[in-house]
């Protein structure tokens, strides 16, 4: 069974994030998003509720669950039996961030990082972009899961 672990704060989650799910159904058994918890990072969303999202964004798909975890990503697909982290890369600083942290859990485990490029679409939208867009009253519709837009 090839299991991914799709790790992220996803406060909320995007478009961005879907499309990378989606995409990455086709090429595993199972995907599981990984939601991290940080102490220290302060959140627009609770932790139930960016779990809700993504749960209500992939109702309908067998292959998404959904966890939230704290500590190292490597020891959550040990514990998960996963052999491969999913990330999505929007620009090159991205890549230049990601691959850092792909060889790094490379050197400290055989954990394979896969990575997709976003859609075009949705390559400019990240979860910051949202949030600054909802703090001062925007519409975000074009920007998130239907599950996400509930909130407003």
């Amino acid at each position: 069974m090839r299991k991914a672990i799709f790790p992220g704060s996803f406060d909320p989650i995007t478009n961005g994030h879907f499309d990378i799910i989606k995409r990455g159904v086709s090429l595993f058994d199972e995907i599981i998003v990984a939601i991290g918890v940080n102490a220290e990072k302060k959140y627009m969303f609770s932790l139930e509720e960016r779990k809700h999202f993504i749960e209500e964004a992939f109702k309908d798909e067998p292959k998404v669950r959904v966890i939230t975890y704290q500590g190292l990503t490597i020891d959550l697909c040990k514990k998960e039996n996963a052999e491969f982290i999913l990330r999505g890369l929007r620009n090159p600083a991205d890549f230049e961030f990601e691959k850092a942290i792909a060889h790094t859990n490379r050197s400290l485990s055989k954990i394979e990082t896969v990575f997709l490029l976003t859609a075009a679409r949705t390559s400019y939208i990240s979860s910051s972009i949202v949030r600054d867009v909802l703090r001062n009253g925007g519409d975000i519709t074009k920007l998130v899961p239907q599950s996400v837009i509930v909130k407003k």
